[in-house]
């Protein structure tokens, strides 16, 4: 088993990269635990006591939020981003911050850490966190946080770790079904598609004055927009799909499940307990406690789900997720045969099939491709085109297409043609169109992105980067704008929230003209005996 020491440029699954001797007097450390334990936290600062160091995170927007604390700490000049879409590395960058796809492992740091663990059990992303378990060391440190379930596994396939159990900061308590009309303030509702969200966002801002949105679609920029509105108290209320249960830290008091089942990319299921204890986990933070339940149409939670829950006891892992990383390029079918390979080790098994390797499957049935990667460089670059992530999930060849343009054009012309690249991005900035418009549009937005990070791959990459960084910009925006206008009445809000705060009538007056104003919101207008809203 190969040790890789420190972490290369953004790629979208594991890679080869430079390989250097095992560290055996290294630490390696496990920080297991429920949420809210204070595990990522302790990562940082470890961290930034050490002279260099990487973290990778499961979402861009934890690798944004937490790039921006390391910032605070240490300076711009001495901390690096890098993400599949977004790539900040100032010459003198010692601290990076990345997601797991995008550690460069091909650099040497003292300090080396992998948020969410855990996920080395998940079908489609898993084999990328197996790899850094096995594979990623800084040369003084490594840490590894996350759920409790990971622990027989990861004693058993990395037995020098020290493994350490953190217990949350508070208690979280069951408290039933409740209806949307009887939630309390501070509480978010979890969905599970965007229909749903918008469902349970519109009768919130009917009877309640509105809510933030929170999903995995929106960008860090959308996201944090309407995450600020809620930890303004602008609204009281927040509707989320899963996307909140990763490490999204916000004043929340009480977790709602409007629905056990989600869709997983594969097909429809129940939530796990651990999932459930992922989401539920978000309510109570630091010190103070928090509630959990249902609303809506949700079945109630079966007793023993919740006291999983409650006592945070989950049934181990059986098996984490693994792929090949020591990849054969020598030729297209050499790298195949190399990606199929089954793993060696006890508690590791193959994955679900994942983008780049079904982008390259169906890529190699084409003629003119194989003849082009005819030598080893030309198959490690037909791979890196594959590895280009799918974020617009279309349910066509359109982004296998775009890979085989992608390889043809670098095996041909060693870049990408300077106008095809400029008249994509030039397209992206666009901010009309509804909810669901903008966020397919964001979603191509990171596919570009991702490709103008790459400057081996483009010409005068800091421009495209730049542009594309403003189109995203432009739509995030728009996008805040949209969801806004459509899920918060500002006036009933504030008026809902004086009526929750306080025991004395609000103060209302009517106008010479007959207008009525309530808390210094106008409400409407009497005209005789009659009163119009």
């Amino acid at each position: 088993m190969r040790l890789r020491s420190g972490a290369s440029r953004p790629t979208h699954a594991p890679r080869m990269s430079a390989t250097f001797s095992p560290i055996f007097d290294a630490r390696v450390r496990a920080v297991l635990g429920p949420t809210n334990t204070g595990k990522t936290h302790l990562a940082i600062t470890r961290l930034l006591a050490h002279a260099s160091g990487i973290i990778g995170f499961p979402l861009r927007l934890l690798a944004r939020e937490n790039y921006d604390r390391m910032v605070a700490a240490k300076g711009e000049r001495y901390v690096a981003l890098i993400t599949g879409e977004e790539k900040i590395v100032p010459p003198e960058a010692k601290w990076f911050a990345c997601t797991v796809e995008a550690m460069p492992l091909d650099r040497r740091v003292e300090f080396v850490a992998v948020d969410e663990i855990q996920l080395c059990a998940d079908p489609d992303r898993g084999h990328v966190f197996t790899d850094r378990l096995l594979n990623a060391r800084g040369m003084v440190e490594t840490m590894f946080m996350g759920a409790e379930t990971i622990r027989p596994l990861l004693q058993r396939l990395v037995p020098q770790a020290e493994i350490e159990t953190r217990p949350r900061l508070s208690q979280l308590t069951h408290s039933g079904p409740a209806k949307l009309t009887r939630l309390p303030p501070r509480s978010a509702v979890v969905a599970f598609s965007a229909g749903e969200v918008y469902a349970i966002a519109e009768a919130i801002r009917r009877r309640r004055g509105g809510c933030a949105v929170v999903m995995g679609r929106l960008s860090p920029r959308t996201r944090n927009a309407q995450v600020a509105m809620y930890q303004n108290r602008e609204v009281d209320f927040l509707v989320a799909t899963d996307a909140i249960g990763m490490g999204l830290n916000m004043d929340v008091d009480h977790v709602a499940f409007a629905s056990l089942t989600k869709f997983d990319g594969h097909t429809a299921r129940v939530l796990t307990a651990q999932e459930a204890a992922q989401i539920a986990g978000r309510a109570g933070r630091g010190m103070r406690d928090g509630t959990f339940g249902v609303t809506g149409d949700c079945p109630p939670l079966p007793e023993e789900m919740v006291s999983k829950i409650e006592n945070h006891n989950f049934e181990p892992l059986q098996t984490l997720a693994w792929r090949n990383s020591d990849l054969d390029f020598t030729s297209v079918d050499a790298l195949l045969e190399s990606l199929a390979a089954p793993p060696s080790l006890p508690g590791l098994a193959k994955g679900n099939d994942a983008s780049d390797h079904v982008t390259l499957s169906m890529l190699a049935r084409e003629e003119e491709i194989r003849a082009l990667a005819s030598n080893r460089n030309r198959v490690r670059l037909l791979w890196e085109a594959c590895q280009v992530p799918d974020f617009r999930k279309l349910a066509d060849d359109s982004h296998t297409k775009l890979c085989g343009r992608i390889f043809r054009h670098l095996a041909e012309d060693g870049v990408l043609p300077e106008q095809w690249v400029a008249g994509q991005i030039a397209t992206l900035g666009n901010i009309e169109g509804d909810l669901d418009t903008l966020m397919a549009r964001l979603a191509n937005i990171r596919v570009w992105s991702y490709i103008a990070a790459r400057a081996d791959w483009v010409t005068d990459a800091a421009r495209f980067q730049q542009e594309a960084r403003a189109a995203e910009d432009a739509v995030s925006d728009a996008l805040h704008e949209r969801l806004t206008a459509r899920f918060v009445d500002r006036r009933a809000a504030h008026l809902i929230r004086r009526l929750d705060e306080t025991e004395d009538d609000l103060l209302s007056a009517v106008t010479r003209q007959g207008e009525v104003v309530v808390e210094g919101h106008p409400v409407g207008r009497i005209q005789g005996f009659l009163f119009h809203p």
